[in-house]
């Protein structure tokens, strides 16, 4: 019998769907239209009935994270399944309608393009791109370390242009 080594461990971890690329791009998807709930709720607050603006201060904030952190995983899960580039971009562009996220994963889904294991898990990268991702994808705990601090800094970078609308 063979005995498998870390290594290996969380590749086949990885490839067999403990955080798949459906599984993650549907929990960011999903996140993305709440978040989008909450910073609507917090509109409706501020300009209809005038009583706080708090709602859009912590919704705005909160959606502002979840939405790099959603274009990131589009990236991340378009590189993966060799999406084309109108796919990834289709997929970014659901972000900015109010709850597209979730029509887009569930489209997505229903043309397979969603797979349950992650291919650069297993397969050679063919280029800049995909060895990047698969970094990302079979290093998890650094990836998820360079996600957080990727989110970080857009975060930062957005704050600093300031909101959508002058």
């Amino acid at each position: 019998m063979r005995r498998r080594t870390p290594r290996t461990a969380v590749v086949a971890a990885l490839h067999y769907g403990v955080m798949s690329p459906r599984h993650l791009f549907r929990i960011v998807a999903v996140a993305e239209a709440i978040t989008w709930a909450m910073l609507l709720t917090g509109m409706f607050l501020k300009y209809v009935t005038e009583t706080t603006e708090l709602g859009v201060r912590i919704g705005g904030m909160i959606h502002g994270v979840v939405f790099i952190a959603y274009c990131l995983v589009t990236v991340l899960v378009g590189i993966d399944a060799k999406w084309s580039v109108k796919r990834i971009s289709l997929g970014l562009a659901s972000a900015i309608p109010p709850f597209f996220t979730v029509w887009f994963d569930l489209a997505m889904e229903k043309r397979g393009a969603l797979a349950n294991a992650w291919r650069l898990a297993i397969a050679p990268p063919q280029n800049l791109f995909e060895r990047l991702s698969a970094w990302l994808i079979t290093k998890p705990l650094q990836g998820l370390g360079v996600g957080v601090v990727a989110v970080a800094a857009l975060t930062g970078v957005a704050l600093l242009l300031g909101p959508p609308v002058g």
